[in-house]
């Protein structure tokens, strides 16, 4: 028996048994059928889980960057920046302009902060495109996934790798098992670089931005918003603009942060005697209703489910990203959160990244490592929570970044011990109001005067924080801000006739100060009284002939001759 088979058998075909006598002939005719190259193909889709928001606001430059990266074959690109600037917000307005330029480009969308939710989404688009095999426990997903987007033949496609920033997710790292070495094949590996595709990456870590996308050249710094793009993003986001007072300073206080913004707004909508202005009052009344504000959850829609719309929760995950990749640079940052925002001294932070590096050096036996300083700060740089300026030897921290951090570690109970090494690093480094220290003092004035009204709870902060009033008051003083002056330096006498009592050099040393300051007011009796104290001090407890006794005899002369008493200087 024989039988003719005409043409393609495609699938699964059952066919009864038939009857056929002895040396019969059967013939079984299946017509052609389409072969695969020829079946109707798909059109494309989008992924992307967010609708297009209405109330977006533009960036062009950050756009115009992104369409012209992501347009050439084979194009890597990221957006790295802050939690909470606008990055996958970008990325969604960035997919539905070109679905709605080009629909037949194919859009994905894969949420990349773990390696679950990359799988997850992998899943998601093997179901989606239907792929053979999908369903096969044999078949590995990703790489049905990864094939697909190498076939030329499927068209043009972006894919969209949202809050990649733990470069371990990507690059996983050799585990070490009691007999054996294991390793787990990297995800990476399933990002192909296709010619008919394009890869979009947003992240916090500039680091972990750069090894998906192939250096840094291909990476745009998503920064806070400006003036006139975050005050039109408030004025959207708010149900009632028709009282706009306030709205410049709340975008300034806010540090033009997108997310900052958009909570401050719901906030403000869902409140029915709530305004702008009573929202600046509020927040800053106390650092506590600050926090409370700050860490309301507004909910949004074009927010990651997983992710916190609360700002002081998203810039958590840094912070805790940071301190597992790199404790010192943890440490660096807590320091830095004490710090007035603009013009850190790098010199000053150097100082102290080389005292402690000594001390746990000596503790430890291990050499100092000298390039540990520009590591740590490479770090920060690198997740945006610090900007370097190189021309100046200086840093800058976010103010709401620095409330951040400081609310993070009073989280664990950390807050007043880095206060307390941020208090004994200043009393270190700000120098007296000697002529030649004044460009230091300028320098370091500013990240002080916050110190000048809170006075420390720690009976160990108490003598730090007397030296930085005492050489800060000096500093005025020689400035001519006399009543500022004074007004420190006896906050300072105060502290340390507690603490070493009313003839403790350290007290004295005080008075000394103090007294050309009342003089140089016109208070030429308490100037004396100040000066006679310090005089009487350093007699008992230097000697007549001691340079600082000397310095108070020739002192009192001068102020008693302001005072018409010329025969009392004269002796």
């Amino acid at each position: 028996m024989t039988s003719a088979f005409n043409g393609a058998v495609d699938g699964h075909i059952v066919i009864p048994a038939p009857h056929c006598g002895p040396g019969g002939t059967m013939h079984f005719n299946f017509g052609p059928t389409l072969a695969h190259d020829q079946r109707p193909k798909r059109e494309p889709f989008s992924t992307v889980p967010f609708s297009r928001d209405p109330d977006f606001v533009d960036r062009p430059h950050i756009s115009a960057w992104i369409h012209k990266k992501c347009t050439a074959p084979a194009s890597r690109a990221a957006l790295v920046g802050l939690g909470g600037v606008g990055k996958s917000q970008v990325a969604i307005q960035f997919c539905h302009d070109v679905r709605a330029a080009k629909p037949a480009t194919w859009v994905f969308w894969v949420h990349a902060g773990t390696r679950a939710r990359f799988e997850e989404a992998y899943r998601s688009i093997a179901d989606r495109l239907e792929l053979p095999g999908r369903n096969d426990p044999n078949n590995n997903v990703l790489v049905l996934v990864r094939n697909w987007l190498r076939d030329e033949a499927n068209g043009r496609w972006i894919l969209i790798l949202d809050n990649a920033d733990n470069i371990d997710v990507f690059y996983t790292k050799r585990k070490r098992g009691r007999d054996v070495e294991e390793m787990t094949v990297s995800l990476a590996a399933f990002v192909p670089q296709s010619h008919n595709g394009s890869v979009l990456v947003t992240s916090r870590s500039k680091d972990a931005a750069a090894r998906l996308v192939g250096g840094y050249k291909n990476i745009r710094d998503v920064h806070a918003m400006d003036d006139g793009q975050a005050l039109q993003l408030l004025c959207t986001k708010l149900e009632d603009t028709s009282d706009e007072s306030g709205t410049a300073d709340l975008i300034q206080t806010l540090n033009r942060i997108p997310l900052a913004i958009t909570q401050a707004a719901a906030y403000i909508n869902r409140g029915t005697r709530m305004t702008v202005q009573r929202y600046l009052q509020e927040f800053w009344k106390c650092d506590r209703k600050k926090s409370s504000l700050l860490n309301r959850d507004a909910g949004d829609l074009r927010r990651d489910e997983s992710a916190s719309n609360s700002v002081i929760t998203t810039w958590e995950v840094s912070f805790e990203q940071i301190r597992k990749e790199r404790p010192s640079a943890a440490d660096l940052m807590s320091l830095m959160s004490f710090f007035n925002p603009q013009g850190i001294p790098e010199t000053v932070l150097r100082a102290y990244t080389k005292k402690y590096l000594a001390a746990s050096s000596e503790s430890t036996g291990t050499a100092i490592d000298d390039s540990a300083f520009e590591d740590d700060l490479d770090v920060l740089v690198a997740y945006s929570l610090v900007k370097v300026t190189a021309d100046t030897d200086t840093c800058e921290m976010h103010q709401l970044v620095q409330f951040c951090t400081r609310e993070w570690l009073s989280s664990f109970k950390e807050a007043e011990r880095w206060r307390r090494r941020f208090t004994a690093l200043m009393a270190r480094e700000f120098p007296n109001g000697e002529y030649e220290n004044w460009p230091k003092c300028q320098r370091l004035l500013p990240h002080v005067e916050p110190m000048f009204g809170e006075k420390p709870a720690q009976e160990e902060m108490l003598e730090d924080w007397a030296r930085v009033l005492s050489n800060a008051g000096w500093y005025l003083w020689k400035q001519g801000q006399y009543v500022a002056a004074e007004s420190i330096i006896m906050e300072a006498i105060q502290i340390r006739e507690k603490r070493a009592g009313k003839m403790g050099l350290q007290t004295l040393d005080s008075m000394s100060i103090l007294a050309p300051v009342l003089q140089d007011q016109g208070k030429y009796e308490a100037a004396e009284e100040m000066i006679r104290r310090a005089l009487e001090g350093y007699e008992k407890a230097l000697g007549k002939d001691h340079p600082y006794t000397l310095t108070s005899v020739s002192n009192l002369a001068d102020v008693l001759q302001y005072q018409g008493k010329y025969e009392a200087a004269e002796e």
